[in-house]
């Protein structure tokens, strides 16, 4: 069960058995490649706020999102993909392995998140 139906919708990630779900709010050709930590959105649940110079024409952005946060998270590219919302805004990442090898990463990337 993530932790949006647990009722701890202010977290921007949720510890799965197997891996970590990451709730983003993507931003295409924002300029820059950058993960700009966690935003509430108008529903209260909260994203990870990510922006990439790539443009949302043929997966292009979701493939760029994929290397940004294995990159950030020090992940394998094969180990990170999108479970929801491919071709919205909102998206719901997963990272396979470990959850205790990314929530450090995570957390100093967005240090307020609950």
């Amino acid at each position: 069960m993530d932790d949006r139906r647990a009722g701890r919708a202010s977290s921007a990630w949720a510890v799965m058995p197997d891996g970590v779900a990451l709730y983003v709010r993507l931003t295409p050709k924002g300029g820059r490649d950058a993960l700009e930590g966690v935003e509430p959105l108008a529903d209260g649940r909260s994203v990870l706020k990510a922006r990439v110079r790539a443009a949302p024409e043929n997966g292009r952005a979701n493939d760029a999102l994929i290397a940004l946060i294995a990159s950030e998270l020090r992940a394998p590219k094969s180990a990170v993909s999108i479970r929801a919302g491919a071709t919205a805004r909102v998206k719901t990442i997963f990272i396979a392995g470990a959850p205790a090898l990314y929530l450090d990463a995570l957390a100093k990337l967005a240090p307020t998140n609950g």
